[in-house]
């Protein structure tokens, strides 16, 4: 599972019906770096389904691969990246 930051929304001219109900957003990946706020360099950004409704500036969970797939056994969707959670804050160890 990873965290990232939804700065936009994808428009399809097509879709699997399968993927009715949710919106695919486009979200760029945070390093520990970025989450630190600290800067760090911009990771490349992926699309990701999204059934919970994450906005523009949301920060989320998600999960890639095999794994995204999951939450909809035994349903087959064909995702790359789920929505898992949108984050309200995140906290994170002091390093020493």
């Amino acid at each position: 599972m990873r965290i990232g930051e939804v700065i936009g929304t994808v428009t399809l001219n097509r879709w699997h019906p399968s993927l009715a109900g949710a919106r695919f957003k486009l979200v760029v990946p945070l390093s520990l770096a970025a989450l630190e706020g600290v800067g760090g360099e911009p990771a490349e950004e992926l699309t990701v389904y999204d059934e919970l409704g994450a906005g523009l500036g949301h920060r989320i969970a998600f999960s890639e691969g095999r794994e995204a797939a999951m939450p909809f056994h035994p349903e087959t969707k064909p995702l790359d990246a789920y929505c898992a959670a949108i984050l309200d804050t995140i906290h994170l160890p002091r390093q020493p």
